[in-house]
């Protein structure tokens, strides 16, 4: 509309010159090629300004778009602000904790530190007390290792002692097999005591202490043995019945106690005398009060009326 205008003018202006007063041709043709060159840039100018109108819709298309992506974006920037906010509380709560949680750590670290300390000094004392348990056990050892060396070094002497009174034993059964036939010696044997038992009969007439001639002849048999044991203590012990002592034997023995004690030291002294060490003979008197026999019968008296010979070890 606007170029439309501007032509019509030009026309217009055009005319009224050409009526009103004569115009050379030269200056004609010029505003001729002025009015094309104008109309030629009004052309372009109209083609600008179509084109900036363009370009002005697509930037407001644009701005809008943008805008609406601002605000798209507003909202996200508070949203992160509000997941900041959340993040830096929760990162806060876990500084406190954290802070919280050292001193926790602290301070079991130092009662830690404090029980590693303790136990460490008692590992040591105990490695001083087993030390001292070891030097303890080692002599303890040692001296069991003597203890032991001693018990079988006595072992041996008692197994040798055991066999000689074994050796004595089968010696005597030897010798006095006829007495022991006859009912008149028996010879025993247990836990290395020997006991030579010999009924009063063969040794002593009737109320009588003196050692009659054939009961000589018995302990003869009886010394030829015990003279070569040294190492065992010799006991000569007297037994009788519980029958009392009366008449004119009582003055001389009141008892069975005198009797018994008179027959074991009349037998010890002969055994001095054959050359028995009288060191190691010893006379006992038990009277009627160590009966092996039932002092109601004959042939339990008979038992009971005896000269024991025993061997035993030495004190």
């Amino acid at each position: 509309m606007r170029g439309k205008f501007v032509l019509s003018v030009l026309a217009v202006s055009l005319a009224l010159g050409m009526s009103g007063c004569t115009v050379m041709q030269s200056t004609y043709q010029k505003k001729v090629d002025e009015a094309e060159s104008l109309s030629k840039r009004l052309s372009a100018l109209q083609k600008k300004h179509d084109e900036l109108s363009a370009e002005n819709a697509a930037l407001k298309v644009r701005n809008e778009r943008l805008i609406s992506d601002l605000s798209g974006m507003t909202l996200q920037k508070e949203k992160l602000a509000t997941d900041l906010a959340y993040v830096t509380g929760q990162r806060d709560k876990l500084a406190a904790d954290k802070e919280e949680l050292d001193k926790v750590l602290q301070a079991k670290s130092d009662t830690l530190s404090q029980t590693i300390f303790e136990l460490r000094k008692k590992v040591s004392e105990l490695e001083a007390a087993n030390e001292k348990l070891r030097e303890r056990n080692a002599a303890l050892q040692a001296e069991v290792d003597a203890r032991r060396k001693e018990v079988e070094a006595l072992t041996r002497a008692k197994e040798e002692q055991v066999q000689k009174v074994s050796s004595t034993y089968e010696s005597l059964l030897e010798k006095m097999k006829s007495e022991i036939s006859q009912g008149q010696v028996t010879i025993s044997e247990l836990k290395g005591k020997l006991t030579v038992n010999l009924v009063d009969s063969i040794l002593f007439d009737s109320g009588k202490a003196e050692v009659k001639a054939g009961g000589l002849e018995v302990l003869q048999k009886v010394i030829s043995i015990l003279k070569d044991v040294k190492d065992k203590a010799i006991r000569i012990e007297g037994h009788t019945d519980n029958v009392q002592i009366v008449g004119a034997l009582a003055k001389r023995y009141p008892t069975n106690w005198e009797l018994s004690a008179a027959r074991a030291i009349n037998v010890t002294r002969y055994l001095q005398d054959q050359g028995i060490d009288p060191g190691q003979l010893a006379a006992v008197a038990y009277g009627e009060w160590k009966p092996v026999g039932d002092n109601d019968t004959p042939e339990g008296k008979a038992k009971n009326r005896r000269i024991e010979i025993i061997l035993v070890p030495k004190d």
